[in-house]
């Protein structure tokens, strides 16, 4: 079979110029080195997003990869390159059939192959280019974004360093040696095996790549390159790394710049702010400098300010990067363990980011599309997105980090069904350890999420210890979703981490931990011509109407801030920002063509849960160790108290004649809540160890049978109303302990059910804290 032929036009100073013109149009500061081939064309998507005819053929995502280490001279290779896949244990094929737009992976639309990738499989790429003349004298390094998941470059027959494995962090190799003067040619091998692997794959399954039934929670794999390659001048001693990491202690910039070829040279840093320099140290490479920044103006999400940096090596390397001035602890607010950005705590109010596209697959067509995911979390109010076991290219960091977005970021799991051998945790334990050296110094990134849902969970504690070590300065959960799929809880880290559908329900702090809510939500909306399988799509909770959606998710939000907050939880993320494959949860279709909900309402619900964040006070304190009887506060009805027959909750008329039985039903020693510390249970005085509860909405009185249901069901969280208090279920916020007609239940208001009658729903849910009856 004949191979299509295609001009390479090579890498030469018209084309660093033609780059650099379009540099300027786009607001990037690179120069393009990509043709396109007369013959390729791309595949069509299953959906179209607002960007996907807007992808260039010869220069796709042409902008700078690199924004926190930058160089002004490079060239980008993404474009049109020559592709072959063979098996997996085949060599170099003498032709490549096919032709490829990098970066984008062969099972996507955008890369003109949408095709299954499997185990079985090699993937081939190849391309030529020449380095431009005013290069000479410099080293030049060829690097790549992530390719997923092993990875071989040869360059003009010779192969390039060592092969690399994993799928989520940059690499790249010094080629001077093995370039010819001329043309070059590069040559690129990807063998990914997905889950059939034992590497981190996060929600990637080998599934067909056009739309089908079925799916579920795991969505089309990504193979091979995914991010943008390109090649660098450099000097032979150059910068490799720079660590920022602001210290709001003593207002300083702790700078530590990593060099190769350059040992007993020393690194000059400046600090820069509307391009005037406000700060500089000089130190040995390799060695932590000190960039003193008196007054530092800090990044918050409300204004999140970057100054400028350069590092410049004594032989000359110069580059230039940013940093943000903030901090992240968990301290006691209140008697309460809170996250605290810049020593105050902030409620961090998120959703889910999967980071799927269905033109891309795992790359986002353009730029522009990557950065309006963020820019919609920032519209709707929110400020904060967890990555979900996925690590985007460090241009999503530069947009969170400018727009001013919290990020928790997820490092992607191993398959959720297997127990992962020696070999597999060395490797994932170690491309865990190079996603932190490349994203450690952004501003945004405040919390590393370790595991998830127990998906090749083992040694929790460890790793949850050896991550904070490697950077002290994030916060880590050791494993979101605690309480879900068999999951085990290391018990360290900064924080505890609950899963709960739809929610919010609570987590409990601990003494040493603060409370999230690391999912909720899931609330489900199809929209008619915007559904990647028309039909096949799920939620959590399938929501009848828009207008339903609406209100459903404003009432959460109201929740949290009316009850989840006040009962010690700190961050909740909401399942999620765009509806992926056959999961129709998002605030966006899956196209990004759709918003599902109305902004300024949701803003307005977001942006009272913060404010309210930033006043609140201590939770509200009952008689903890003491007996005390509950008083009915509904008109007509205040010589009435809560007491239990025969099992069940009531309320009664309780005076002075009363007899003793009654008055002893009616009396509660008040506990500390045995799901959550900060809320309450009542424990029955005649009959101790048995304790207030609701199952089948009914308010009982039984048992401690130890279940971890059980604990949820005896707690209450309590809030001030003008007259007493309101007992809020722990692990159902916003429905309360209510009585009506003699009787006691849980009630919700706006709820279906008799007992959520509206008529005095205030009245009867709220109760006075009273002497006991029986003391």
């Amino acid at each position: 079979m004949r191979r299509p032929r295609r001009a390479h036009r090579p890498v030469g100073v018209w084309a660093i110029v033609a780059g650099l013109i379009l540099a300027l149009l786009t607001g990037a500061d690179t120069a393009a080195a990509s043709v396109p081939a007369a013959d390729w064309n791309p595949k069509p998507p299953p959906m179209t997003t607002p960007w996907t005819a807007g992808v260039p053929v010869d220069n796709p995502l042409p902008e700078y990869p690199r924004p926190q280490l930058t160089r002004p001279d490079w060239a980008n290779l993404n474009g049109i390159w020559d592709f072959a896949v063979t098996s997996r244990d085949a060599g170099q094929p003498a032709a490549f059939a096919e032709q490829i737009r990098v970066p984008f992976v062969p099972e996507s639309a955008l890369s003109g192959i949408q095709r299954k990738i499997t185990e079985n499989d090699k993937l081939w790429y190849r391309r030529t280019f020449t380095v431009p003349p005013d290069w000479n004298g410099r080293r030049v390094q060829l690097n790549f974004g992530a390719s997923d998941w092993q990875t071989t470059v040869w360059v003009n027959g010779q192969q390039a360093g060592a092969v690399h494995r994993g799928g989520y962090d940059s690499f790249g190799h010094d080629i001077t040696p093995l370039l010819n003067g001329g043309t070059n040619t590069v040559v690129v091998s990807a063998y990914d095996p997905t889950q059939t692997g034992g590497g981190a794959v996060g929600k990637q399954r080998i599934n067909d790549v056009t739309p089908h039934p079925g799916g579920g929670i795991f969505y089309t794999a990504a193979s091979g390159i995914w991010q943008t390659v390109w090649l660098e001048p450099t000097p032979a001693a150059r910068i490799t790394r720079l660590d920022l990491v602001p210290r709001l202690e003593d207002r300083t910039l702790r700078v530590t710049a990593h060099a190769a070829g350059a040992t007993g040279q020393t690194v000059t840093v400046t600090v820069s702010s509307g391009g005037s320099p406000v700060g500089s140290a000089t130190g040995p490479v390799g060695s932590q400098l000190s960039v003193a920044l008196p007054g530092a103006r800090l990044w918050t999400p409300e204004d999140p300010f970057l100054y400028d940096v350069t590092a410049q090596l004594s032989s000359g390397d110069n580059v230039g990067s940013y940093a943000g001035m903030r901090s992240i602890a968990v301290k006691d607010v209140g008697g309460v363990k809170r996250p605290v950005l810049n020593g105050q705590f902030v409620f961090q109010t998120g959703t889910l980011d999967q980071g799927y596209w269905p033109d891309g697959i795992y790359t986002a067509p353009t730029d522009a599309a990557l950065r309006s995911d963020l820019q919609a979390h920032k519209d709707l109010g929110f400020n904060m997105v967890r990555k979900h076991i996925k690590v985007e290219p460090q241009r999503w960091f530069y947009w969170a980090d400018r727009l001013g977005l919290l990020v928790w970021q997820d490092m992607p799991a191993m398959d959720s069904g297997k127990t992962p051998d020696a070999a597999a945790r060395a490797q994932w334990e170690s491309e865990f350890r190079a996603v932190v050296d490349q994203h450690r110094s952004s501003p945004s990134l405040v919390m590393w999420v370790d595991q998830n849902e127990g998906w090749g969970q083992y040694d929790q504690a460890r790793i949850a210890d050896e991550i904070k070590a490697y950077d002290p300065s994030r916060l880590v959960d050791n494993m979101s979703g605690v309480n879900c799929c068999g999951a085990v809880d290391g018990g360290n880290g900064d924080v505890v981490d609950n899963h709960i559908y739809v929610g919010p329900g609570n987590t409990a702090p601990s003494a040493t931990r603060a409370a999230v809510l690391g999912e909720f939500g899931g609330l489900g909306f199809k929209v008619a011509g915007h559904e990647w399988y028309p039909g096949g799509g799920f939620s959590y909770e399938d929501q009848p109407s828009l207008t339903a959606l609406n209100n459903r998710l404003t009432g959460l939000i109201d929740t949290l801030r009316l009850h989840s907050m006040p009962a010690g939880l700190s961050a909740s993320v909401y399942t999620e920002i765009t509806d992926v494959e056959n999961e129709v949860n998002g605030l966006l279709t899956y196209d990004r063509q759709v918003l599902k909900v109305d902004a300024p309402r949701i803003r307005s619900a977001n942006q009272a849960l913060i404010e309210a964040s930033r006043v609140a006070g201590p939770p509200v304190a009952l008689p903890v160790g003491q007996y005390r009887s509950l008083r009915v506060t509904t008109p007509g009805h205040t010589n009435r108290y809560v007491r239990h027959f025969d099992g069940l909750g009531f309320t009664e008329v309780v005076d002075a004649a009363s007899g003793a039985v009654l008055k002893s039903d009616a009396t509660w020693k008040i506990v500390p809540g045995l799901a959550n510390g900060v809320c309450h249970s009542f424990e029955s005085r005649n009959y101790p160890g048995e304790y207030l509860r609701h199952r089948g909405h009914r308010i009982r009185r039984e048992a401690n049978d130890g279940s971890g249901l059980f604990r949820e069901d005896a707690t209450f969280c309590a809030s001030h109303t003008g007259t007493g208090v309101r007992l809020s279920a722990a692990n159902f916020p916003g429905s309360y302990l209510r009585h009506i007609n003699a009787e006691l239940w849980l009630a919700k208001p706006g709820g279906p059910n008799a007992w959520d009658n509206p008529a005095s729903f205030t009245e009867d849910t709220t109760w006075a804290i009273e002497a006991a009856w029986a003391p």
